[in-house]
């Protein structure tokens, strides 16, 4: 039997270090789904997007800089990274009146999240358990 198998379907790109750019990944990442069809817990995945933008946006990015969003699908799983050149790191924390719910949305919503090194920077990333719509 020839089995072939799939080579993951991948999308990135680059946002300026600039308040337009969290709606602008979102919206990339929604056209990625769209044109995947998986539409199945795309609200659960644009979130986890907005979040983790957000937070390499407000403390991860340098002036000059910017971060970049890579969407990765294969074998029933998507994965996001966010790339950010900053020192910070992020973890999980007690919420402090308007801020500091992102990353537990992220666990909350995402199978796995983590962060990972990178240089310069980090990257922090998420995974879904999703099949095709």
């Amino acid at each position: 039997m020839n089995e072939t198998k799939q080579l993951p379907l991948l999308r990135e790109k680059f946002f300026r270090r600039d308040r337009r750019s969290v709606p602008a990944a979102r919206a990339f990442a929604l056209w990625a789904l769209e044109d995947w069809g998986l539409g199945v817990r795309s609200d659960d995945v644009l979130l986890c997007v907005s979040e983790l933008a957000t937070n390499a946006l407000l403390h991860g990015v340098p002036v000059g800089r910017g971060f970049r969003v890579c969407l990765r699908y294969g074998d029933g799983v998507l994965r996001i990274d966010v790339h950010d050149s900053g020192d910070g790191w992020p973890r999980l924390r007690e919420p402090d009146g308007e801020s500091g719910r992102g990353l537990l949305l992220v666990e909350v919503l995402a199978d796995k999240w983590g962060v990972g090194e990178r240089d310069p920077g980090k990257i922090a990333w998420c995974e879904f358990g999703i099949s095709p719509a």
